[in-house]
């Protein structure tokens, strides 16, 4: 899965993946399942979730996952796989692409033989089937077994020929290779036999070229489907040899052509890009800012730029979660790009239009529907950066209370003071600035993430889910905020989690692995926000 492109909706089976352990007091035993569910979340069993880059998945990570397929569980573990990979879950799709790959591989057939049915439902695009084959090949060191059986190259020459002509069209010219591995490769080793004309064709242009596909249709009677696939083809070959921008601007404008069709000489053009623009997803567009800003775009492109970027038409197709924008906003107005290049001054309407796109996504977060307290500790430097961003600990923390007090109607925000925890109001009006500007005022030395759990407990108040953002890395703790939760979950009857974050991405979890409703997030993005939908609705 792109990490900037989160799913708002989780749809799907709901069913609790915890069950209460037998001391009592609404502690959780953290079952295999619960163990595979956080691994198809974020690529580990643990109860650490870091935005850091986790490097390669490796099988002795996967102790959970292994057991239930001894335990001949594996329907179930295939059943988690699809619903992470479909239902906008996981974070990141890698863990559930390795698990796929994982259960083909295993002795048991009818493991095997779902886990390579569901390929096509869990593997959507080329990226996502090279990294099946990868891990494939990885697997097959250490599990001493063959790749190219039977069932693989007939689940792949599935995966082609159930794929609709013209997506697969282009498809194979935007991906033609990733990790290694091409479509010629996975073509030729699954000898896969074209079920119609239009794969047929696509089939002979990736492996054999574009001349013989010429030859082979010449002056022949083609079906519909073929002379369309045909014409597409034609015109991907057309603007590959070109270098006329008129005529390259013309075929994006007619065909729908995309950034990946096209030559590196070609993105060296204005109008290029201002026809790109017109079909590019927004997604795109907004981390593409400094390298549009760069080629100094006209002021009529500039405009339906800025026109698009805070459309609320666009939004809501789009998805864009409110912390996306807030991302790309941060690292535009930083000028620069990685290390240093290319270098931009940030334009004041472009800068306008992603701040009206900011509020204006909220309507695109959808409500778990639990009573969350966010509990804010700016103990640290307020100016201190979130790793991998350009925002700061004490925005990202307005940000993301703000987000959740707009969309979830019984919302608690909390800061630390040194006096006590004090509720903090933001209002429907509030613009991000105040509230950075409201939290950076407050100073506390508790930093004890017991006590957001203390004050709901004192107060009476059934919280579903603690959230404490902290931008100092040392929690001082006066009580176990294991013991704080049990206790609350007696008193209250709720089930309580606890959702620690530490937004210095230190990385270190004070949570108590044996129960599963304590997570602990290092520094935060995107995918934090599933961490914590998922652990909200009992699905990791």
């Amino acid at each position: 899965m792109d990490a900037s492109s989160v799913s708002m909706e989780l749809s799907g089976s709901t069913t609790s993946n915890h069950t209460l352990n037998s001391t009592g007091g609404g502690s959780w035993e953290i079952s295999d399942k619960a163990k595979l569910c956080r691994f198809l979340c974020y690529g580990s069993e643990g109860d650490l979730y870091s935005t850091r880059e986790n490097g390669r998945i490796r099988v002795e990570n996967t102790g959970a996952l292994q057991s239930m397929l001894e335990e001949k569980r594996g329907a179930e573990v295939l059943e988690e796989i699809k619903r992470f990979a479909q239902d906008g879950r996981a974070v990141r799709l890698e863990p559930s692409i390795f698990a796929l790959a994982l259960c083909s591989q295993n002795p048991d057939v009818n493991t095997k033989q779902a886990a390579f049915k569901a390929l096509k439902d869990v593997c959507r695009e080329p990226a996502h089937l090279f990294s099946f084959i990868k891990y494939k090949k990885e697997l097959k060191e250490h599990m001493k077994c063959g790749i190219w059986g039977r069932a693989l190259r007939r689940a792949l020459s599935d995966w082609y020929n159930e794929q609709d002509a013209m997506s697969l069209a282009a498809a194979v010219t935007k991906c033609k290779q990733r990790e290694g591995w091409s479509h010629q490769d996975l073509l030729r080793l699954s000898h896969t036999k074209p079920a119609r004309d239009a794969i047929a064709l696509i089939s002979k242009y990736v492996t054999k070229g574009w001349k013989e596909v010429q030859v082979a249709h010449e002056n022949k009677e083609n079906a519909e489907e073929v002379i369309r696939v045909l014409s597409y083809l034609e015109v991907v070959e057309k603007v590959k040899h070109s270098r006329d921008e008129t005529e390259v601007v013309t075929l994006i404008e007619e065909h729908k052509l995309e950034r990946e069709q096209l030559l590196t000489e070609h993105l060296k053009y204005k109008q290029v890009w201002s026809a790109l623009l017109k079909e590019m997803p927004l997604h795109s567009v907004v981390k593409m800012l400094g390298r549009l800003t760069v080629l100094e775009l006209g002021s009529s492109d500039t405009q339906f730029l800025c026109d698009r970027i805070q459309s609320e038409t666009a939004l809501k197709q789009a998805k864009i979660h409110p912390f996306s924008i807030l991302l790309a906003t941060e690292n535009y107005k930083k000028g620069q790009g990685y290390q240093g290049k290319p270098k931009w001054e940030a334009d004041r309407n472009i800068l306008k239009a992603m701040d009206s796109a900011f509020y204006k996504s909220f309507m695109n977060v959808e409500p778990v529907g639990k009573c969350f307290v966010v509990a804010v500790d700016m103990s640290g430097s307020p100016n201190s950066i979130v790793p991998g961003t350009s925002i700061s600990t004490a925005a990202a923390a307005a940000a993301i209370a703000m987000i959740f007090a707009r969309t979830e109607a019984d919302t608690h925000v909390l800061v630390y003071s040194e006096e006590a925890m004090v509720p903090f109001s933001i209002s429907a009006d509030m613009t991000l600035k105040e509230a950075t500007d409201e939290l950076a005022k407050f100073q506390s030395e508790s930093r004890d993430c017991s006590v957001p759990i203390q004050w709901a407990t004192e107060n009476r108040k059934a919280v579903d889910v603690f959230v404490t953002l902290s931008n100092n890395p040392l929690w001082m703790l006066t009580a176990s905020p294991v013991e704080s939760l049990k206790k609350h979950r007696e008193t209250s009857g709720a089930n309580s989690k606890l959702v620690m974050c530490d937004l210095t991405n230190i990385g270190i979890s004070i949570g108590d692995t044996e129960d599963r409703g304590l997570l602990t997030i290092s520094g935060f993005d995107l995918g934090a926000f599933s961490v914590i939908r998922n652990l909200a609705q009992d699905l990791i």
